[in-house]
């Protein structure tokens, strides 16, 4: 696991990873290590706690999109809750949130997913 990464955990399996920092190429490539050994053991459902993460670039929402890409290929989900008011922002300028869902609660997104 990376310092980005500082929890994975499953609930009603949906595997909720917690991120930690900059979601830059190095953060972007840890969780898509994560979702992509996840969805290897037949998981399809992912929640990312972006609480730690204040900050994303361009090269990490790239990386999202490509695990949302992979993820539709499955029938597969992922949603995001804790978000900075300007992460929020920028994963809607980028068209994030078309494939994706941002929720405001871990409860509220394990319900939905």
């Amino acid at each position: 696991m990376s310092d980005f990464i500082t929890t994975i955990k499953e609930n009603n399996s949906i595997v909720i990873i917690e991120t930690n920092g900059y979601l830059n190429n190095v953060g972007g490539e840890a969780v898509s290590a994560v979702v992509y050994e996840k969805m290897a053991q037949g998981q399809t459902k992912f929640l990312i706690n972006m609480a730690g993460t204040k900050i994303v670039n361009s090269i990490g929402v790239s990386i999202l999109i490509e695990i949302i890409e992979k993820l539709q290929e499955v029938n597969g989900k992922i949603g995001y809750y804790n978000l900075a008011p300007i992460v929020a922002k920028t994963f809607n300028i980028m068209g994030l949130t078309k494939y994706s869902t941002v929720y405001e609660t871990e409860e509220a997104a394990v319900n939905e997913l």
